[in-house]
Order: structure tokens, then C-alpha cells, then sequence
């Protein structure tokens, strides 16, 4: 599920690459950004349907083995711990999953797919991570579980070809691939023997998540030339062209939204985009914009126009 720091950095991207294009409105850029954050749910079900895929070459690679011309006692009578796995069995049975990729049209068809998960399968057959959950004497839907799991938050979700796929297919997927995985991580966890799989929705609330996302990035745009000259004044040592245009962005957002939000505290709007400088900034810079936003929180504060409404929020 989406939370409000995933919302902030889609809103940053998106304001950043409206800034530095020659638009006159920023409709189409604020349409894209929309979009972006919807396809989050597509990189989910793609993440959860490779389990049946990587299941289909494991089970050929058996079948396979038990046509040579003098086949083993292990090729006769496998290890089937994987492809026999509970819980992918439920996944592949899932009329739910089945109806959401469909519409979405997510899906792994295609030869050029099918190569990634046939190369898929023999990074994992050779995996400590594999082999261990292979070989030991567990027989069980939680086994099974922490089988997939491992396997999942290891190997699979870190596998290169999955990676370009993920990369080719949309620009924003490598930022956003942390959060799908997670929500395919609580799927699992959620899923039980008895009512199998509930597949997660990508919003708590679509309608506020909406709301936040669109005001504040209009808002922001709308406040720029007034969150310019305040950066510029509270930067008294520094021309404004100097500093990093991510972290001239990052501030405009967090002043807009100090002011714009009554019912989000001003402690959090401040931690958010200090901790979202440490990863879209250069290292010094959480430092500098801490350091700026707290003047600038004094500053609004004495002028008013910072003002919390609700339980344990008003100043």
C-alpha cells in the first residue's frame, strides 16, 4: 500500500521535471505523475506472478529428466519441494489475481520473458538459498511460506534480467520497486491455508491519497515565486542558483505543505523531507535543508501562516 513519503517523491519527480521543462502549464506533467503512481500496482502483480512462471521451468526441467534414455533414482523421483509449493499453488488458482492482470493486461507472455525466467530458474537451482530449502525436512504450509519468502526477498526480486525488464518497461520502476516488493512480501505473509490469497489494493483511502498528491503539487507551483524568495532570504549566504535544484525543490514542497495541511504535524512534514534528502540529495545536504526548513518554520510560525487544526495539533 502506498504511504505518504512514496506520495512526496512522486510529487518531487514530478515538479522537478516540470521545472526544468519549458512548460507553460504543468497539465500534462501532472497527468504523467498520476499515471506513474498508479502503475506502482502493475510493478506489484508483475512481482507476484513470477512464482507460477519460474514453477513452469522447474517442472518442465523434471519432466525433462525423467525422459533421458537411463534416468537416476533422483531424476525418477525428484525433489518437488518448489514446484509443489503451497502457496504458489494458490496464487496460480486465484481467480482474483487472475481478473486484476487481466484487466490491467500485466502479464509474462512472450519468448523474450519466457528466456529471462528459463534463466531465472538456473540462477535459483544454484542458490545456497535454494539448495538450503531444498534439502531440509520441512513439509508444511509455513515452511513453504518462509521457502517463498526467502527465495523472493533474496534472489528473485534482486535477479539483473528482472531489473532491466523493470527498468526498460518505465523510468520510475527502479524507485519504486522497494514498495512493490514489500506489498508482495505482506501478500505472502497474509496468505493462510485455509482462504489463500487476498491480493492488496494500492491505496488505503484513493480519493485523499489523490487529493494530497494533486494539491501539493499545484500548491507548490503556485507558491513558487513566493517559497523563492523565502529560500532566497533564508539562504543569505548562498545565490539561490548555487544550491541544488533538488533541494530548492524539496524545500518548496515542505514549506507549501507546512502551510497548506492543517491536520499533518509540522515535526512530520519536517522528518519526511529530511529523511527523503538523504536518498534524492547530495550527503551534505539533509544537514542544510534541516537547517533552512527550521527557519523557515519560525518564520511562517511568527507570521502566522502556519496554522494545525485538530487533537494535539493545534500551536
Amino acid at each position: 500500500m502506498l504511504n505518504r513519503r512514496h506520495l512526496r517523491i512522486k510529487i518531487l519527480q514530478a515538479l522537478y521535471a516540470y521545472f526544468q521543462s519549458s512548460e507553460e502549464t504543468p497539465k500534462r506533467t501532472e497527468g504523467e505523475m498520476l499515471t506513474a503512481i498508479e502503475r506502482i500496482y502493475d510493478l506489484y502483480l508483475y512481482l507476484l506472478l513470477t512464482f507460477a512462471d519460474v514453477k513452469k521451468f522447474a517442472e518442465s526441467r523434471l519432466e525433462d529428466s525423467k525422459k533421458k534414455i537411463i534416468p537416476s533414482e533422483e531424476e525418477i523421483n525428484p525433489n518437488r519441494k518448489f514446484v509443489d509449493n503451497k502457496l504458489i499453488a494458490q496464487l496460480e488458482a486465484s481467480s482474483e489475481l487472475r481478473g486484476i492482470s487481466e484487466d490491467l493486461k500485466v502479464n509474462w507472455l512472450g519468448d523474450e520473458n519466457q528466456e529471462m525466467f528459463r534463466k531465472m530458474f538456473k540462477h535459483l537451482r544454484d542458490s545456497e538459498t535454494y539448495f538450503e530449502h531444498m534439502n531440509n525436512d520441512q513439509d508444511s504450509y509455513e515452511s513453504d511460506r518462509a521457502f517463498l519468502l526467502d527465495l523472493f526477498k533474496v534472489e528473485i526480486v534482486n535477479f539483473p534480467l528482472l531489473y532491466n525488464f523493470f527498468e526498460e518497461t518505465s523510468i520510475h520502476w527502479l524507485d519504486d520497486i522497494d514498495l512493490a516488493a514489500q506489498m508482495v512480501v505482506k501478500t505472502l505473509k497474509n496468505m493462510s491455508e485455509k482462504d489463500g490469497l487476498s491480493v492488496l489494493t494500492l491505496h488505503k483511502d484513493s480519493v485523499d491519497e489523490k487529493q494530497f498528491v494533486l494539491s501539493l503539487f499545484r500548491k507548490t507551483i503556485e507558491f513558487n515565486k513566493e517559497n523563492e524568495l523565502l529560500i532566497d532570504e533564508l539562504t543569505a549566504n548562498w545565490e539561490l542558483d548555487r544550491i541544488a535544484k533538488m533541494d530548492v525543490i524539496l524545500m518548496k514542497m515542505a514549506i507549501t505543505e507546512l502551510q497548506i495541511f492543517e491536520n499533518i504535524p509540522t515535526k512530520v512534514t519536517l522528518n519526511e523531507y529530511i529523511e527523503i534528502s538523504k536518498f534524492y540529495s547530495t550527503p551534505k545536504s539533509n544537514g542544510f535543508i534541516n537547517g533552512i526548513l527550521d527557519k523557515a518554520i519560525q518564520r511562517l510560525e511568527k507570521e502566522n501562516k502556519i496554522k494545525k487544526v485538530g487533537r494535539g495539533l493545534v500551536n
